[in-house]
């Protein structure tokens, strides 16, 4: 299927585009040529120097913070533009404007599908990297990010030590885990079993995406927690005769095949699995140890796809850590819900971060 128009409307009116030089090597060794990386800023550039801020999103979310992570940017908020200068950057492999399965292979007529190669959370990162590089942003005061967005905030403090002051990974491990994994697999299989999907693509006069909205309905209940379905839907049932429940997962579904592309959805599942901080750096504690940069890892209390006992070993075995618990009965999404919460955690997190930092220029 090509890219729906309503993809393209997707994208803010404020997102701009960097077209990279030459070939970017992948970290399995392939190469990608015109690639382009869809990003946004907030603030005044003058900010970049000190207060740098690096947003990544997760799975299915965009260079727009504003439209995904909503109260964390603006006036008083967690990052303020009048003090800030924020930098939030489509993925590799997504759909909102940086090169992915949905872009155009250089110089034909064609787009990847399902040719575009496998990608890692890594490769993620050093994309992020030439962004940064060519914005002349040097050293990022605080990398953060949910879910997909908490690896790359965590790989981020790895591969790029000297330039992090420090990370906030929220509702993720330090490594995907077997049940995230199986979780993903079968997200895909649904989408392999769509009748209409030819090869790794929907044909354009195929039907809506049944496979795709299948997935999606899948994760949504990985996202969301038993406690949050019962009082919000409990067994009531619409007119038509189906539980509320039902409706509003197909609801999601629908969302999906208006918003995103089943071959990026199949990448970044893909690319997630990739997330293992001590791959290919040995034992998985002494990687966590290795990371002195000061850190706030975030659970949400009801996550059940990244439970907290995963943000509290890895916070245990990170060198300067702290350790919060955002109490929210919805589940893995409670970092999209409890945002003014969240917020003041971020914040004093800051606040302590700096104070720290003053007092080592001091001794």
């Amino acid at each position: 299927m090509s890219l729906p128009e309503f993809l393209q409307q997707q994208v803010a009116a404020q997102t701009r585009y960097l077209r990279v030089p030459g070939e970017f090597i992948l970290e399995n060794g392939e190469r990608l040529s015109d690639v382009e990386i869809a990003y946004r800023t907030w603030g005044d550039e003058a900010n970049a120097k000190d207060r740098a801020i690096l947003i990544c999103h997760a799975l299915t979310g965009s260079a727009d913070v504003e439209a995904w992570w909503p109260n964390i940017i603006g006036a008083g908020r967690t990052f303020d533009p009048a003090h800030d200068y924020i930098v939030c950057a489509n993925i590799l492999g997504g759909c909102y404007g940086t090169t992915g399965p949905v872009s155009y292979k250089p110089g034909t007529s064609t787009r990847y599908r399902a040719d575009f190669p496998r990608v890692s959370v890594r490769d993620m990162v050093e994309l992020e990297r030439i962004l940064l590089d060519a914005l002349g942003i040097e050293f990022i005061e605080l990398v953060t990010g949910p879910s997909l967005g908490g690896m790359q905030a965590l790989e981020w403090a790895v591969m790029y030590p000297e330039r992090v002051g420090s990370v906030v990974p929220i509702g993720v491990g330090g490594r995907h885990s077997a049940w995230c994994i199986g979780i993903s697999e079968a997200q895909r299989a649904a989408i392999a079993a769509d009748p209409n999907w030819n090869d790794g693509y929907y044909d354009d006069d195929a039907p809506p995406a049944d496979g795709l909205a299948a997935a999606r309905m899948m994760a949504i209940c990985t996202y969301r927690s038993w406690q949050s379905f019962d009082d919000r839907f409990g067994r009531e049932r619409r007119d038509a005769g189906q539980y509320q429940v039902q409706s509003y997962l197909r609801h999601q579904g629908e969302k999906i095949n208006r918003r995103f592309d089943a071959n990026a959805y199949v990448t970044l599942t893909h690319a997630m699995h990739t997330h293992d901080l001590a791959r290919g750096r040995g034992d998985y504690r002494d990687v966590l140890r290795s990371i002195e940069h000061p850190a706030l890892v975030v659970s949400v209390s009801s996550d059940a796809l990244y439970p907290p006992e995963e943000q509290r070993l890895l916070a245990e075995h990170l060198a300067n850590a702290q350790y919060e618990i955002l109490d929210c009965p919805h589940g893995h999404d409670g970092f999209l819900i409890e945002t003014e919460t969240l917020g003041d955690m971020i914040n004093k997190f800051r606040n302590s971060s700096r104070d720290a930092a003053r007092l080592r220029a001091i001794s």
